[in-house]
């Protein structure tokens, strides 16, 4: 099983990043994916999920409006499209695959992750 992320960088206050998690070893639309976040001396919290059937999707109460996830299953790909960045969104940016297929931002249950992307959003 991998999951790998790319996408993360340098991005102004404001700006805007798409992350991408591409995944190969398991059954892609068996599964609902996440992204989850780890700031420096913070614990990992969870961002956004999406439920493997497309229908219902989960965020952060800090990243609702902003962030958006998607999944595409031709590709085996999750994206996060993450616009008006603050300063506090600097994080290491992280995709996980649970095989429960439901929504949710609970990491202590999923079963894949991937080694992580940093996004440093500077002023």
């Amino acid at each position: 099983v991998q999951l790998v992320e790319s996408g993360g960088g340098l991005v102004q206050v404001g700006g805007s990043v798409t992350l991408s998690c591409a995944t190969s070893g398991f059954t892609f639309d068996y599964y609902a994916l996440a992204w989850f976040r780890q700031a420096p001396g913070k614990e990992r919290e969870g961002v956004a999920s999406i439920s493997n059937d497309v229908l219902d999707t989960a965020y952060a109460d800090s990243v609702k409006g902003r962030f958006t996830i998607s999944r595409d299953g031709v590709k085996r790909t999750v994206y996060l499209q993450m616009n008006n960045l603050k300063l506090e969104d600097t994080a290491v940016y992280y995709c996980a695959a649970d095989g429960s297929a439901v929504a949710h931002l609970l990491a202590s249950v999923m079963d894949y992750w991937g080694k992580g992307t940093l996004v440093n959003v500077s002023s």
